[in-house]
């Protein structure tokens, strides 16, 4: 019999806090939640006081049954969720279940699963913080009448399946206005000169910057023959050198959003898969028994702080130290923190610098390790000195006519030996070298060149720049990112191409019916405030009741409203102009979960129905006669099949290239590399240098 019960959310967290407690303690799993709303019905009762019905989920009654004969036979029980909104309610349904009073010393919190961090967290057990609580009882709440009130609406006027989702409806929408943007943008014409310079034996590239001292824009092939015209020789004088030292400050350490961001564009991981794998390198990896067992590898992983504890501080400035020397190590800078950040725990970062990533890789899977090694990269460079960059600009004039050239050199790394963050357009922060000048020498152009070029639309947004912006908007929180991501593919309201969000049909009929009627809904000023009003009701400064009342007020007369005026939507098949080849019916395209595809008209009769397939202009080279078409496997992944399947099997996951192998005649693929795509031969060594 254990003297102690401590329950947690799941079996891996289980194994790793029991070793760590010893031989008193019985640590068992809840499998996350216990109780929820019903699903069958809306489960709230709106007359009176917005009273949640909960129940037992389906499956796990032998759960809780396992939990109540193990809490009978303990002295004490601790409840040990993770340390944020969701696990506090898991603890208080918990202790409601098991009938553990909320204000005895119930509740333990850790931000890491480390030795030291959980046997400090049971010296310190607290009640179960009911402002936490309510705060996420009011976001499902909230959720659910949202949820349980449009989506039956649209079913009845759209199309059965649909659903609308208060956040989720926000991000569509962002996506739909930048598809928007795109289709009405409209290209200005602009050009720019670039100018190969030379001084003795060395060259260097200059570009215009203006005349008679001015910035000047160029706007037209007039403009430019104009300067052009003013140009007497090939002979600039360097009018005025400017040199400076230019200091770059490391990027702070990992919160959810920026960690999601990053492993997004140096990754190529969905936010799912993210938060998926760092729950893993969280909840503790079994390293070994020489390397302590079990173990906690990273902080918790839903944070929106940038703070970092002294003692992970002190840890990372002695490894900085004996790794790269006392320059490296960085000032002890002060973190700028967000207006709307909760700052319940500290950043993402490893429980241990020393744990380096090598001495990790046998024991980590291909992606944990990855994570991992960004997770401590990101950590200790956060922590190192700044990178120091000597600058040069350099003022050419020729008749007025003045140029510039710019260039850099890297003087001290710092921080950049370690991690440089990325960017979105994948730009690297490279030297950029220019020969020793002084005022009033000559140099020799060797070729001007006019570029035309013309203004691009804002682009699509990839998953990390939609969980940035969905951030700076404050629309939903750490926890919400990943799930809402998730749920606007599934729903088939956008789809994916080359990374990027594209609003389907379906996408813009559900959320141009929510604009009309609930216009709140997919307001962002108005979503951001309801999360101002959630984080109020966490700190104690508001009641949950209050805030779901003001908004389902004002809710409930637009639904009424909605059910009577809004007008059924029909989505009308569209003839294919092709046969139906078991019927010879003619076929249509339909509008589905996951977009359109091609079914029979006949139907119910004939149920015939077939994917729209893209093709990419290659033949089959396995059967010479089909064309090589592009296909999406159940987890959405993009491959490439012959489309006389399934009497041809050829498929390849890389895109195949309508040429041959010009040294054995045999099939060219596109593969994917970190600087672009690269082609190369299915049979021999052959590639060629990567397309950027």
């Amino acid at each position: 019999m254990s003297d102690y019960l401590v329950i947690v959310e799941s079996p891996a967290k289980a194994k790793t806090i029991e070793r760590y407690l010893g031989k008193k303690y019985k640590v068992k799993a809840s499998m996350g939640h216990v109780r929820d709303l019903p699903k069958s019905q809306m489960g709230v009762d709106t007359e009176n006081g917005y009273n949640p019905k909960y129940i037992t989920i389906r499956g796990k009654g032998d759960v809780v049954k396992e939990l109540k004969a193990a809490a009978k036979k303990a002295k004490k029980i601790y409840l040990a969720a993770d340390p944020d909104r969701e696990g506090e309610a898991i603890a208080w349904h918990l202790a409601h279940i098991l009938n553990i009073d909320n204000e005895s010393d119930c509740r333990v919190v850790f931000n890491e699963i480390t030795k030291d961090a959980i046997k400090e967290s049971f010296k310190h057990p607290r009640s179960i913080d009911m402002n936490l609580v309510d705060a996420q009882q009011a976001r499902r709440i909230l959720d659910r009448l949202v949820g349980y009130n449009i989506s039956p609406l649209l079913w009845k006027k759209v199309k059965k399946g649909l659903s609308a989702g208060r956040v989720q409806s926000v991000a569509v929408k962002l996506i739909i206005d930048r598809e928007k943007e795109i289709e009405n943008f409209k290209p200005e014409e602009y050009w720019t000169i670039e100018g190969q310079f030379q001084k003795d034996k060395d060259s260097f590239q200059g570009s215009f910057y203006g005349l008679n001292g001015k910035k000047t824009a160029l706007k037209t092939e007039a403009d430019v023959k104009e300067v052009l015209q003013k140009l007497d020789g090939d002979h600039f004088i360097v009018d005025k050198v400017t040199e400076k030292e230019r200091r770059r400050n490391p990027a702070q350490s990992f919160t959810t959003s920026s960690l999601q961001q990053e492993a997004a564009r140096k990754l190529n991981f969905k936010a799912k898969k993210t938060m998926m794998v760092a729950q893993q390198l969280y909840e503790g990896i079994d390293l070994g028994k020489k390397a302590g067992g079990i173990t906690g590898l990273i902080t918790y992983m839903r944070t929106d702080s940038t703070r970092i504890s002294e003692t992970a501080k002190n840890e990372a400035k002695d490894y900085i130290t004996k790794q790269y020397g006392k320059e490296y190590v960085g000032v002890n800078r002060k973190q700028k923190q967000k207006e709307t950040a909760q700052d319940a725990h500290e950043a993402i970062r490893p429980t241990s610098v020393v744990r380096e990533p090598k001495t990790l890789k046998s024991v980590l899977s291909r992606d944990q390790f990855r994570l991992y090694k960004l997770i401590w990269e990101r950590f200790l460079a956060s922590q190192m000195a700044a990178a120091i960059m000597d600058t040069m600009t350099v003022h050419l004039l020729n008749n007025d006519v003045e140029f510039r050239a710019t260039g850099s050199k890297i003087k001290f790394k710092g921080f950049m030996k370690v991690y440089v963050e990325g960017t979105d357009d994948n730009k690297k922060e490279e030297d950029k070298y220019l020969p020793t000048l002084t005022e009033g020498m000559k140099v020799k152009a060797n070729d001007i060149k006019p570029n035309q070029h013309f203004t691009q639309p804002p682009p699509r947004y990839t998953e990390a720049r939609l969980v940035k912006t969905m951030e700076e908007l404050g629309i939903g929180r750490p926890s919400t990112y990943a799930p809402t991501l998730d749920t606007i593919q599934r729903r088939g309201y956008v789809s994916i191409d080359n990374k990027r969000f594209i609003p389907t049909e379906l996408g813009t009929i559900v959320i141009e019916l929510v604009e009309e009627f609930f216009p709140k809904i997919i307001d962002v000023d108005f979503t951001a405030q309801m999360e101002n009003d959630l984080d109020a009701i966490e700190d104690g400064r508001t009641e949950w009741v209050k805030i779901i009342d003001q908004f389902y007020q004002e809710f409930e007369k637009r639904l009424k409203k909605a059910e009577q005026e809004m007008e059924k939507v029909e989505i009308k098949d569209e003839p294919a102009g092709i046969e139906c080849e078991k019927c010879g019916h003619e076929m249509v395209y339909k509008m589905g979960r996951y977009g359109k595809f091609l079914a029979c008209s006949n139907f119910p009769e004939c149920r015939n129905t077939k994917p729209i397939l893209k093709t990419i202009g290659v033949t089959c080279p396995k059967c010479k006669k089909g064309e090589v078409v592009e296909r999406k496997s159940k987890k959405r992944r993009i491959f490439y099949g012959c489309d006389q399947f399934p009497d041809c099997d050829f498929l390849s996951w890389d895109k195949p290239i309508a040429r041959s192998c010009p040294k054995c005649n045999s099939l060219l693929v596109e593969k994917k590399a970190k600087k672009g795509s690269q082609i190369q031969c299915t049979n021999c060594e052959y590639k060629e240098q990567p397309q950027t």
